[in-house]
């Protein structure tokens, strides 16, 4: 196995460990480790397969890798502090 291989390895158990949670009831998709899980695999799948040129799975990973960016954005706006309010004594 060279090290592109290991790379796509990498990215594409990510994202299976994630859907395997998922469907097991461990892993909630709005959960931030699921989040995190699908984007850090969907990008290294996406690089292995740019590396190899192999262009069908650059997209399809490309997108998957756009689709958890969206989540985490939207994860990001959900659970951001509450600005404190201050009172006038």
């Amino acid at each position: 196995m060279n090290k592109i291989d290991l790379l796509g390895f990498v990215g594409v158990s990510m994202i299976l460990i994630a859907y395997f949670l998922n469907l097991n009831g461990r892993l909630d998709p709005n959960n931030i480790k699921y989040i995190l899980l699908n984007l850090f695999g969907a990008i290294l799948a996406c690089l292995a397969s740019l590396l190899m040129e192999y262009y069908p799975f650059v997209l399809l990973e490309g997108t998957w890798t756009l689709v958890s960016l969206v989540a985490l954005f939207k994860y990001l706006i959900t659970h951001r502090p509450k600005p404190s309010r201050k009172f006038k004594s």
